[in-house]
């Protein structure tokens, strides 16, 4: 019930940004969830229709080149998409988090380590960073839906720390973090009890904002051929896949494409309106 009334309060002082982001993004968390029901076709089933079939009544999104209905295969992905993007968002904030906080807290030689290891890998490009940790967990593991969360949570653990350290350095200094000390508990008590609590609105907008382009990052390792193994109907494979008959039938690659860039947009209209609501600045993503 306090969750439902913190959502009515932040939804009555949102604006339009927020409202518009959030009932799209909402769309499509409801087509994640009941979309295996009602899709019209299995995500792996041939000969539905003529290949290459355009857009129509029956196949919106048109087939492909193997006879596959493309709407019912992006209906299909659209909760994996969802999940593995919140999911390595998630285990990125997990880490992310404690190290920055743990890093603020202690200082020293401590923090320094810590940050030198952040900025090394903050200095490696988002997607080379990915590729290179997919490629580091071998050809066994390769195309498993957990590793493409993995590949996320390592290219925003860095860049969360970095945010949840500046955070934390401005509430060590405070008069109940010294009380704390001074009765005595230990770090971790410290940070979990007293920091994290106090740094929450920040890491929840990291968060937020992060969440929003990790579909984006997702995407681009299945369109490079990294993603998730076929046939399964990640939305960037989809779009890789039928590339090479964009001249023969456009809305096979369009739809696909559209359901990524509505989900993305969906995500930083939503971020971007509750980091206004909250007070927050996204000046603090790099």
């Amino acid at each position: 019930m306090k969750l439902i009334n913190k959502f009515i309060e932040i939804w009555k002082n949102s604006n339009l940004t927020f409202k518009i982001g959030f009932i799209i993004l909402f769309l499509h968390i409801i087509v994640a969830i009941t979309g295996p029901f009602w899709a019209p076709y299995h995500y792996a089933q041939m000969g539905v229709g003529k290949p290459l079939t355009g857009m129509s009544w029956a196949y919106p999104f048109g087939v492909d080149n193997l006879g596959r209905d493309v709407f019912s295969r992006v209906i299909h992905g659209s909760h994996m998409v969802i999940s593995l993007s919140l999911l390595g968002t998630f285990i990125g904030l997990l880490i992310g988090a404690f190290t920055g906080l743990f890093s603020a807290y202690i200082g020293g030689w401590v923090d320094e380590i810590i940050q030198r290891i952040n900025e090394a890998l903050i200095s490696i490009p988002f997607l080379v960073l990915g590729l290179l940790a997919i490629l580091a967990a071998g050809p066994n593991l390769s195309g498993e839906p957990l590793l493409m969360s993995l590949a996320v949570a390592i290219v925003y653990a860095p860049r969360i720390s970095r945010i949840s350290r500046s955070a934390a350095l401005d509430v060590i200094t405070r008069d109940y973090v010294l009380v704390a000390k001074l009765r005595g508990e230990n770090a971790f008590s410290i940070i979990w009890r007293e920091i994290l609590p106090n740094t929450s609105g920040t890491l929840l907008v990291e968060f937020a904002i992060r969440a929003g382009f990790a579909p984006i990052l997702i995407g681009s390792f299945g369109y490079l051929g990294f993603g998730i193994r076929p046939p399964f109907p990640e939305w960037g494979s989809m779009i890789n896949d039928n590339r090479n008959l964009i001249y023969m039938s456009p809305i096979t690659v369009v739809g696909p494409a559209f359901a990524l860039t509505s989900l993305v947009v969906s995500l930083n209209l939503f971020t971007e309106g509750l980091a206004r609501t909250l007070g927050k600045s996204n000046k603090l993503i790099d």
